[in-house]
């Protein structure tokens, strides 16, 4: 469902309303008044809402088809959204999407009686496609249209596209200020990767940089948009002696490496350079340095038309870039295809520690395995993206609120037979943590070795309410789901059947001088009550790292817990030595090196090679 203000409002519907009773639709949705306008800053000057017929002769939706440089920013602060506007506009395949039927929306002059001064968008918001439905009542001062318009004056596919936005915001005041990647994720339902080009070493490593421009060539090539912009937090909007203005969202309209010079001279020479080029939104203050309209180099591709800048300058000026991908999920694509799962889920407070969901982030160690937690299994090593977002909270900048919250994510690879929430952090190893920041959503990209994994999104402190969707992407098939119960459920043939009396986790750390067999591939089998785990053959080593762990719920706290070594043949696999452990309450928790035994009647001989492991018993369930 969407959003209130698009609730029961049916284009067709309303369309087919207003062509029987003969009249031009006012959105009472949308109200032509101060309150669409503005919660605080009033515009500078009186405001008429004009019908594009008002304006102009022969209105159109599209003036010689639809552009990255038909757009103009006005009076709001929104070059965010014009920015946005211009990258759609490279896509045909969004915008049409966006802007749907657009054929049938577009002014007919042979039929001025069809029209009914109706239109509708669609937004990715949250997760499903939302639409939009105004009217064509636009904001004017002195006849003039005072937020986003196109060149073209009869024109008007942007100002109704950006009354859409409004509309969805709260009014038109709400969008100024906003970030031109959380735009394109509501017109394509793009997954946005913010880059910080002042951290890292993208200004001082060549490599670094040159790993970014492969990035960013690649996900321009796969359909991807990009766009930058040079932060400013004391000054908006400020143009610089180089031509750049400081607080502005700049559109990348094209990212490539180009060959210099002429003909076969150029090709077998091969000297090239890395270009990205851009679009201010303002149409106006370009660069002036290296590879601008000014600079005499001649290019040998469409390049040398339009304004650009070496990748190098572009990252020794600009400080911040949204980097949208479109992922590809589509079983009938060529091109490279990512799984997806997407979860939706709250933050929620409750008295009750099991049942409270709101823990803060890992600074609160109290609290923090409170959160919401998703189990995910990799079956092979894979390149995981991971993107957590909260709701839009423009539409409450008019009743003081509508900031951000403070919103991240920490990764840990659990045991492997892990299926009940994890309740504290004995070994579970924390292998990413996201920025914590108040984006409307943060990304992290990181290669992960096959194993049992669980994501904890958070925000920073504790106690503090919102909705949030989490969506994950890898290669490969995924399985991941939220994990809701905290321990083994009773039930009727419980008593029969027997119930967990402890809890016991056992960590695997490694193995060291293994006996000297013909080669040396050992693994390791944690047993517990005819349960086992079992890790990866680690090849030609005779002290292997096995890095597994394993939980057992004990109805029987008097058998031990066995750790065997074995080593890997083609023909028949080979012991190579054994622990058998008590795994009692009263047992140390620390990491222990014990010498391997052997098995059968004769444990109490000594075989090569020591373990190192750590094992924990508790009898409360959900200790950990």
């Amino acid at each position: 469902m969407g959003p209130p203000e698009t609730r029961n409002q049916h284009y067709s519907e309303l369309k087919r309303e207003c062509l029987q009773q003969k009249k031009l639709f006012e959105d009472p949705e949308f109200l032509c008044s101060n309150r669409s306008l503005f919660y605080r800053t009033p515009p500078p000057g009186p405001v008429q809402w004009k019908r594009p017929g008002e304006m102009c002769e022969a209105p159109r939706l599209f003036v010689e088809g639809i552009s990255a440089h038909d757009l103009n920013q006005g009076e709001v602060g929104n070059c965010w959204f014009v920015a946005a506007c211009s990258c759609l506009a490279l896509k045909p395949q969004l915008w049409q999407k966006v802007i749907p039927n657009w054929k049938e929306q577009e002014w007919d002059p042979d039929r001025p009686d069809r029209y009914t001064g109706i239109f509708h968008f669609q937004f990715w918001i949250f997760g499903e496609w939302t639409d939009v439905v105004v009217d064509d009542r636009l904001p004017t001062i002195n006849g003039k249209l005072i937020y986003c318009h196109s060149k073209s004056n009869n024109e008007f596919w942007s100002a109704l596209l950006e009354k859409a936005y409004a509309k969805l915001s709260g009014c038109y005041e709400s969008l100024n200020g906003g970030n031109t990647g959380d735009a394109v994720v509501d017109f394509s339902g793009a997954v946005n990767e913010p880059v910080s080009l002042e951290t890292g070493s993208f200004r001082t490593d060549s490599k670094t940089r040159e790993k970014l421009f492969s990035d960013l060539l690649n996900v321009n090539d796969q359909g991807g948009i990009i766009s930058c912009s040079i932060a400013s937090p004391h000054e908006r909007e400020l143009r610089l002696a180089n031509g750049l203005v400081k607080g502005h969202a700049y559109s990348v309209t094209g990212v490539r490496r180009v060959r210099l010079g002429h003909g076969l001279l150029a090709y077998f020479k091969n000297d090239t350079v890395d270009l990205i080029r851009m679009r201010n939104p303002w149409g106006k203050h370009e660069w002036r340095g290296a590879w601008s309209d000014r600079w005499g180099e001649f290019l040998s591709d469409d390049f040398k038309l339009l304004k650009k800048m070496s990748f190098d300058d572009w990252c020794q000026n600009f400080t911040d870039v949204d980097v949208c991908r479109l992922m590809n999920t589509s079983v009938l694509s060529l091109q490279k295809r990512w799984r997806e799962v997407v979860h939706f889920g709250s933050w929620i407070k409750h008295s009750e520690p099991l049942r409270n969901r709101s823990g803060g982030c890992m600074n609160h160690r109290q609290t923090f395995l409170q959160n919401p937690q998703y189990i995910l299994d990799l079956q092979d090593e894979d390149e995981l993206l991971v993107s957590l977002q909260q709701r839009d909270m423009k539409i409450h900048r008019a009743h003081g609120q509508g900031e951000n919250l403070t919103i991240g994510f920490a990764i840990f690879k659990v045991e492997l037979n892990r299926k009940y929430r994890m309740h504290d952090i004995i070994t579970q190893q924390n292998v990413a943590t996201s920025s914590y920041i108040n984006a409307r959503s943060v990304f992290l990209r990181k290669l992960l070795p096959k194993g049992r994994y669980i994501i904890i999104p958070s925000t920073f402190t504790p106690g503090i309410l919102g909705d949030f969707m989490l969506r994950v992407y890898a290669n490969q098939d995924l399985i991941c789901r939220e994990l809701d119960v905290d321990k083994p459920s009773v039930r009727c043939w419980s008593s029969f059947m027997g119930y967990p009396q402890v809890v016991t986790q056992v960590y695997v750390h490694g193995a060291e001088g293994l006996e000297n067999q013909d080669s040396a591939d050992p693994y390791v089998i944690i047993s517990c009550e005819k349960n086992s785990i079992q890790s990866e053959v680690q090849k030609d080593t005779r002290d292997p790292q096995f890095d597994i762990r394993a939980i057992f719920y004990r109805k029987k706290p008097n058998k031990p817990i066995t750790i065997q070594v074995w080593n890997s043949n083609v023909v028949k696999d080979q012991f190579m030595g054994q622990v058998v452990l008590p795994a009692v309450l009263k047992d140390s928790a620390d990491p222990q090196k014990l010498q391997l035994k052997k098995r059968g009647g004769q444990r109490d001989g000594e075989m090569p090679g020591k373990i190192s492991l750590q094992i924990v018993t508790v009898r409360e369930l959900t200790a950990m």
